[in-house]
């Protein structure tokens, strides 16, 4: 079932929302002050390619002072923008019962994009 909801979520934006993710950590990799926030743009677009059977939980021992300067960072650049078009698409997917899963899944992107530092994604 995760392997059908993958590949639906892949042809209807997933690939894209992936790729906007992959180029976005491109681009803070190339600075080098940039590289641990673009290390999290790579580990968003791992599973906004394939969210269905991954979990996002809190860091083990708790994510430290660094994660969470690193977190407000991200959260003043970009992550509360991008936390909030994944709360609009749960919304407007859980309007129907076909879109529920999907919805789901977007709820738990928003709250990775929320916090990445502090969070940790298991298969």
């Amino acid at each position: 079932m995760n392997l059908l909801g993958n590949l639906i979520w892949l042809v209807f934006g997933g690939l894209i929302a992936a790729l906007g993710y992959v180029i976005g950590g491109f681009v803070l990799c190339i600075t080098i002050i940039g590289i641990p926030w673009g290390i999290q743009c790579f580990k968003l677009a791992a599973v906004v390619l394939w969210p269905f059977g991954k979990q996002i939980v809190p860091k083990q021992g708790g994510a430290g002072c660094l994660s969470l300067l690193f977190n407000i960072i991200w959260l003043l650049c970009g992550g509360l923008y991008t936390a909030l078009v994944h709360l609009v698409f749960a919304a407007i997917f859980a309007i129907t019962i076909i879109g529920i899963p999907f919805a789901r899944q977007h709820l738990k992107l928003m709250e990775l994009s929320l916090l990445p530092f502090s969070r940790d994604v298991i298969s």
